[in-house]
């Protein structure tokens, strides 16, 4: 082993992670890694990208929380929920309905879904849009709300 903690492979030096210092130099030349040939802002697009999509899921989750307080099924499986963002900076944005226009709780529901939200761990905001076009039907249901509602799921 050499001073710097490489291994002598003939006349190449070779890093602890395997690399020789030849692949080192050509990935300083073009910017891209021979691991997965990505560039750093290409690594950074992506694990922000991934990052997003777990936020997504867990936002999911917690909106599986939030029940139609008529109806003993979840607002996403209810179909409720018309569109969910979260952008880079991890704000979100939610676009949903209720079940009939004149819901005498729809300040609550709105309250309780603002509230799920911004519980998820890495949400910075979140802004609801209470929407009622399209109009709500069973159609957007899951087949897992239909089943549980005792409705046929075809």
């Amino acid at each position: 082993m050499g001073i710097f903690g490489g291994f002598r492979k003939g006349s190449d030096v070779h890093k602890s992670d395997g690399r020789s210092a030849a692949d080192s130099h050509d990935e300083v030349k073009t910017g891209r890694s021979q691991k997965n040939g990505m560039t750093g802002t290409e690594v950074q697009t992506r694990n922000k990208r991934i990052d997003v999509m777990s936020l997504e899921r867990d936002i999911i989750i917690a909106l599986r929380q939030v029940y139609d307080p008529e109806i003993p099924v979840n607002i996403y499986d209810l179909g409720l929920i018309y569109e969910l963002k979260v952008d880079e900076e991890h704000n979100v944005y939610i676009q949903m309905t209720l079940t009939a226009p004149n819901c005498p709780m729809a300040d609550y529901v709105v309250d309780q879904v603002r509230t799920a939200v911004e519980d998820v761990p890495g949400v910075v905001s979140a802004t609801i849009d209470l929407v009622f076009e399209p109009v709500w039907d069973k159609s957007r249901m899951s087949e897992e709300a239909l089943v549980e509602l005792g409705l046929d799921p075809d």
